[in-house]
């Protein structure tokens, strides 16, 4: 995959997408559920940085079932933009936006009683005006949003008096679900597996009631390592960007899957300069040179998203050769090291995070080198550098 000069003309720092990658993680997950599991691509957080509207259409194209996204902002951005897909809000929805999910066909998570009461005053107040898809979020042991097990009975009496009982319900319930706390250490396995066995008992009371909705509880990780968790439907987010849940999940998995980061992202260099041995570097004069060097700044920094605390410390690729950054980390700009490259001048092009996972400058060398997690490092980047999609 190559960005041509006229692609990033006039770009000063830009974010490739390898849309082949794409299909390659997008297939290996959907190998490894059967046909009648559904995939939902989770593309929250401008799909971790990858783009929500594009990375979402790609989604499409490839035949993924549903969207996750965390508000009913980007749900409504994707409507806007044509995406037809079945949408589920993963975050809290305000009671003011209940009536516009509905009318969107936006579906809603709803993990408490005030929530669901919010709802069913609003339809029955025609305020309303069809019935509104939800998804009954459930606390297996995250402990963070959700319904607990003794408000099982409680679910079922609302659910059975607005819905079994009504030829015409305002409300449906589409799905019901689960979130797991530590499916990314496949050597302690219990917690998921408690976890499952607190679903599989909401399962069966909804299935005794009369309800039969989608029924979800893994995300990555669930689905590589706890096959007995795929469910009706399975929620892929980190994966299908090609980078591992976790290093324990990638070392468990490694010699039998593969998956491919499909994000790099790049900048050029603006500047060269020779600098004696101490020479002092950037903001504070933190850093100083041990020997005679060439530096080079490049038109980035942390509000693009490249982390300050790699101050010092980080590394990017010039002409395929780790440069050491220099000093602080400015807002727009880095000063790197390239006195160990031949022949660097302005212009050339410079690797700020890579898409192969065993060099420094990638997500998960990043990571490494803060003890951060690569979440962190794409859904941070800047959403107003351009993303082409190649």
């Amino acid at each position: 995959m190559t960005v041509t000069k006229d692609e990033r003309k006039g770009l000063r720092t830009w974010i490739e997408i390898d849309r082949k990658a794409i299909r390659h993680n997008f297939n290996v997950f959907k190998s490894l559920i059967s046909k009648k599991t559904k995939l939902m691509a989770v593309v929250k957080s401008n799909a971790y940085g990858h783009d929500l509207i594009q990375f979402s259409k790609e989604m499409e194209k490839l035949g993924a079932d549903f969207l996750g996204v965390d508000s009913i902002t980007e749900a409504r951005a994707l409507r806007r933009e044509g995406v037809t897909l079945p949408i589920l809000v993963l975050g809290y929805t305000m009671p003011e936006l209940f009536a516009e999910a509905a009318k969107d066909d936006i579906s809603l998570a709803v993990s408490t009683f005030e929530t669901l009461e919010a709802i069913s005053k609003q339809s029955a107040s025609r305020r309303i005006s069809k019935p509104l898809k939800i998804h009954i979020k459930v606390d297996t042991g995250m402990h963070r949003q959700g319904f607990l097990a003794e408000d099982l009975p409680k679910i079922l009496a609302f659910l059975k008096s607005k819905i079994l009982h009504h030829k015409s319900p305002s409300i449906l319930i589409e799905g019901l679900f689960t979130h797991f706390a530590a499916a990314k250490n496949p050597a302690f396995p219990k917690d998921t597996k408690n976890q499952i066995d607190e679903f599989k008992q909401w399962v069966t009371e909804f299935n005794k009631a009369g309800l039969h909705p989608i029924f979800h509880a893994a995300a990555s990780s669930g689905t590589l390592v706890f096959p007995e968790a795929h469910f009706d439907m399975v929620r892929i987010g980190i994966g299908l960007y090609g980078l591992w849940p976790e290093r324990a999940v990638k070392s468990y998995l490694k010699n039998r899957i593969a998956l491919t980061p499909i994000l790099s992202w790049k900048s050029f260099i603006t500047e060269v300069k020779r600098l004696p041995k101490g020479s002092k570097i950037g903001y504070d004069l933190t850093e100083t040179l041990v020997k005679d060097t060439t530096v080079a700044v490049v038109p980035i920094g942390y509000w693009h998203g490249y982390p300050r605390a790699l101050s010092a410390i980080g590394q990017v690729l010039v002409r395929g050769k780790n440069a050491k950054v220099l000093g602080r980390i400015s807002m727009d700009m880095v000063t790197i090291d390239v006195g160990g490259i031949a022949g660097v001048a302005p212009g050339d092009e410079v690797m700020i995070i890579s898409t192969d996972d065993t060099s420094p400058a990638s997500a998960e060398g990043i990571g490494g080198l803060l003890d951060a997690s690569w979440y962190d490092i794409v859904t941070r980047l800047n959403p107003l550098i351009k993303r082409i999609y190649k």
